[in-house]
């Protein structure tokens, strides 16, 4: 497997991982870099890095960022966004691999993009909802800037250093799956 293709996979599981956080700021940061001529997307995803796909998902990701900031908003949007995370993390993944056979390509976007992307949305969807039982709604708007700021920063991460994003997702998941057992039930 050549360095390319090593670092197309960190970068597209590094975005599938922001996609667990904000579904179109990732898919926005990709367009970006697209079209400043940063990465070279796969031949049939290259319409990602058009001007028009740009304004698009720029325009849709302001809104998902405001929207998330207003209580009761952010977790109807947390149920569509859930099975979304899954669509966008699989996305990003075909999206940005390179030099694989395809049926490689598409088995690793499945798992590791849209598998990645669906347990941190479902992780940060079960953590909206305990904030807002616990505090009414007032702690979520905190809750919406760490998500937003941890997306920003891996998203970023991704397209800059791809390698680093990817230590970045082994710690998000680990961390995840330590909350996880911590509030599980505990058999007796």
């Amino acid at each position: 497997m050549s360095p390319d293709t090593i670092l197309s996979i960190f970068l597209g599981i590094g975005l599938a991982a922001s996609v667990g956080f904000r579904v179109f700021l990732p898919l926005f940061t990709l367009s970006l870099a697209a079209y400043l001529g940063a990465w070279d997307l796969n031949e049939n995803w290259e319409w990602i890095g058009s001007l028009a796909a740009l304004i698009t998902l720029g325009v849709a990701t302001l809104v998902e960022i405001f929207a998330y900031f207003i209580p009761w908003v952010d977790n109807a949007l947390d149920s569509l966004a859930v099975p979304l995370a899954a669509i966008a993390g699989t996305a990003v993944v075909v999206s940005t691999v390179a030099n694989l056979d395809p049926v490689v390509t598409w088995s690793l976007a499945i798992i590791a993009g849209g598998g990645t992307a669906t347990a941190i949305k479902g992780a940060n969807a079960a953590g909206r909802l305990t904030s807002s039982a616990t505090t009414g709604g007032l702690a979520n708007p905190l809750v919406s800037t760490v998500e937003t700021g941890t997306a920003v920063v891996v998203s970023t991460a991704s397209i800059l250093v791809p390698p680093i994003a990817a230590i970045l997702v082994i710690v998000i998941l680990v961390v995840i799956f330590r909350i996880y057992r911590k509030l599980r039930p505990k058999s007796k």
